[in-house]
C-alpha cells in the first residue's frame, strides 16, 4: 500500500538534524521524510552522513541540533533500545543474531512466551513458525540460526525487528552479501512490510536495486542533503549527478598534459578470463599489460575493490581463469600473489595498510620481507637503506625511520604503503583508493608517483572515487556498477562525462 508520501502526517520526520565531532561537522541540517508503507532509499558516497543520520534517529549519537518527529511526535532516542521501544528497528548488514540458538530463540530473545514461570519452547516455536509463514518462509525453527543462508538470517532479523517494533524498519546494506535469488526473496517480504503500512528505510549502494525496490530517494553528500525524489521522477544520470556532485556536460574533458596517451604499453602480463565469486563479483573479463594503468570506476560500492580482492588472492575466485604473462597461474592468497609479482595497497590504509605501533622502517620492509621468507631474514643494516632511500625517493616527511607510523600524516602513511611494495619490485600493482583522505600537495606528488612506475613499465590497476583523476592517467577505464562490469573506455572516450553516463545507464 505505498502511498508515495500522500499522507498529511509522515510516520518519521527529521528537522534540521546536525552532528558535529572534533573538527567534523558529520551532518549539517538535514531534513528527512518517511511514510507508511514507502521504502525510501538513503543513497550517497563514502563519508555523505547516511550512518551518522541513521544513528541520530536510532539513538547512537545524541544531536546536536533539529527534532525528531514519530507520528507527529518529537521523540529523543536515548539508546537504540529506547529508540527500538518507540517503534524504530534497525537491521544492519552484519545480522546481530546469536548464530547457536535456534530460529525460535532468536526471534523471540529476551521475550519468549512463558508457562508456569518457565520459557514455554512448544510455544515459542509454534509462534515463530508462524510469524516466518506470513512473510512467505518455511523453515524448521528448531534449527540453529548458523544452519541457514545469510538471506535467511537477514529475513529472520527483520521479522524479529518488526514483531518488535512494527512501525518504522532501517535495512543497512541488507542485500550486500546476497545473489539474485536471494535479493529475491527479501525484496518479498519488503513488498509484505509495504503492505503492513510499515516505513523503510533502505541505505544500499546498488542503483540496481534503489530503482527496482524503493519509492523515494534522499541524496546526502558531505554531510548535507543535496536532494529528495519520487523514484520515477529521478533519472539516473541525475542521481549520480547529485551523488557526484559534478554536472554532466556536453563537451569532452580535456585529459591532463602527461596522460596516458603518451606512454605506449608493451605485452600483456596480466589476463583474468570470467573470473567471479557468487554473491561478490560477477564475471568478468580484464586484461592489463606492462606500463598501462588501468583505472577502476564505480560508485562505492559497485564492486571495484571486491575485483581487487579476488585478483590479489585475499578471496577465493570460484570462478574463472588467471594467466601471468600467458601462462595460466591460482593465485590462492595474498602470498601467491605476493611470489608472482603483484602489490596492493588497499583502501583502508589504517586497518589494512599500515601497522600503526611499527615504526616507519618495519612498515618498509614488510612486503620484501613476506616476499624473501622470513628464514631469510633482512638485515637491520640491509632494512635502514632500503628504509632510507624509500624515505628520499618519495619524499615521505618523517624526522627518521624509527617514527612509529600512527604518527605521520595520512598522504606520508600512504607513501610508506607505496614504498613497502616498491622495495619488493613488483611487476604488477593495484592500488585501491590512493589519494583519499590525503592532503593537496601530497595527492599531487601521489599522482606523479603513479604516472612514473608506469612509465617504467609496472602495469597497474587504480581504483579511486575522483573521476578526475581517472582520467588523467589512465590508459583505459573499466566502469562497475552493482557488482558487474559495464563497460570499458579508451583514449577518446576517457573522459568523466562519458564515465558518469556509463555508470548511470539503464
Amino acid at each position: 500500500m505505498s502511498t508515495n508520501g500522500q499522507e498529511k502526517t509522515p510516520l518519521l520526520e527529521a528537522q534540521g538534524l546536525t552532528k558535529i565531532f572534533p573538527s567534523t561537522v558529520a551532518l549539517s541540517n538535514v531534513d528527512f521524510t518517511l511514510h507508511a508503507g514507502d521504502v525510501h532509499a538513503l543513497v550517497g558516497e563514502n563519508g555523505a552522513g547516511k550512518s551518522t543520520l541513521i544513528k541520530l534517529i536510532t539513538g547512537v549519537y545524541p544531536k546536536d541540533g533539529g527534532t525528531i518527529l514519530l507520528e507527529g511526535k518529537e521523540i529523543e532516542p536515548r539508546s537504540p533500545r529506547h529508540a527500538q521501544e518507540l517503534g524504530i528497528s534497525t537491521v544492519y548488514q552484519e545480522v546481530n543474531l546469536i548464530p547457536t540458538m535456534s530460529v525460535a530463540e532468536n526471534i523471540f530473545l529476551g521475550r519468549q512466551p512463558m508457562r508456569y514461570g518457565m520459557i514455554d519452547t512448544r510455544a515459542t516455536n509454534r509462534q515463530a513458525k508462524q510469524l516466518l509463514k506470513d512473510f512467505g518462509v518455511d523453515i524448521d525453527v528448531t534449527r540453529n540460526l548458523s544452519s541457514f543462508s545469510v538471506a535467511i538470517q537477514q529475513i529472520i532479523a527483520i521479522v524479529r525487528g518488526v514483531d518488535l517494533s512494527a512501525k518504522v524498519l532501517i535495512l543497512d546494506e541488507p542485500t550486500s552479501s546476497l545473489d539474485r535469488q536471494e535479493v529475491d526473496m527479501l525484496f518479498s517480504v519488503i513488498r509484505s512490510l509495504k503492505e503492513r503500512g510499515i516505513g523503510i528505510i533502505l541505505i544500499t549502494h546498488f542503483l540496481d536495486q534503489v530503482y527496482e525496490i524503493s519509492d523515494r530517494i534522499t541524496v546526502l553528500r558531505n554531510g548535507q542533503k543535496v536532494g529528495e525524489h519520487l523514484v520515477t521522477e529521478l533519472p539516473r544520470v541525475q542521481l549520480i549527478t547529485e551523488m557526484l556532485g559534478k554536472e554532466l556536460t556536453q563537451t569532452l574533458d580535456e585529459k591532463g598534459t602527461e596522460a596516458s596517451a603518451s606512454r605506449a604499453a608493451g605485452k600483456a602480463y596480466l589476463r583474468v578470463q570470467g573470473y567471479a565469486r557468487e554473491g561478490m563479483v560477477e564475471p568478468f573479463d580484464l586484461e592489463i599489460r606492462e606500463g598501462e594503468i588501468v583505472g577502476l570506476a564505480g560508485l562505492l560500492g559497485s564492486g571495484r575493490t571486491e575485483v581487487a580482492h579476488l585478483i590479489f588472492g585475499i578471496d577465493q575466485h570460484d570462478q574463472g581463469e588467471a594467466y601471468v604473462r600467458g601462462e595460466q597461474t591460482r593465485i590462492t592468497s595474498p602470498r601467491k600473489a605476493i611470489q608472482h609479482g603483484f602489490g596492493l595497497c588497499p583502501e583502508d590504509r589504517k586497518v589494512e595498510g599500515i601497522i600503526g605501533d611499527l615504526s616507519v622502517r618495519e612498515n618498509i620492509i614488510l612486503a620484501l620481507q613476506a616476499k624473501m621468507g622470513w628464514f631469510n631474514y633482512l638485515s637491520r643494516q640491509k632494512q635502514n637503506a632500503l628504509a632510507d632511500d624509500m624515505i628520499k625517493a618519495l619524499s615521505i616527511a618523517t624526522p627518521n625511520a624509527e617514527k612509529p607510523v600512527k604518527e605521520l600524516s595520512g598522504g606520508n602513511q600512504q607513501k610508506v604503503i607505496l614504498a613497502r611494495w616498491l622495495i619488493s619490485n613488483p611487476d604488477f600493482l593495484i592500488l585501491d583508493e590512493p589519494t583519499r583522505g590525503i592532503d593537496v600537495g601530497a595527492h599531487a606528488e601521489i599522482i606523479q608517483i603513479i604516472k612514473r612506475l608506469a612509465k617504467e613499465g609496472k602495469a597497474m590497476l587504480i581504483i579511486s572515487s575522483e573521476l578526475a583523476e581517472v582520467v588523467d592517467y589512465s590508459d583505459r577505464v573499466v566502469i562497475m556498477r552493482d557488482r558487474k562490469k559495464l563497460r570499458e573506455l579508451e583514449s577518446d572516450d576517457i573522459n568523466e562525462n562519458t564515465i558518469m553516463q556509463a555508470i548511470a545507464a539503464d
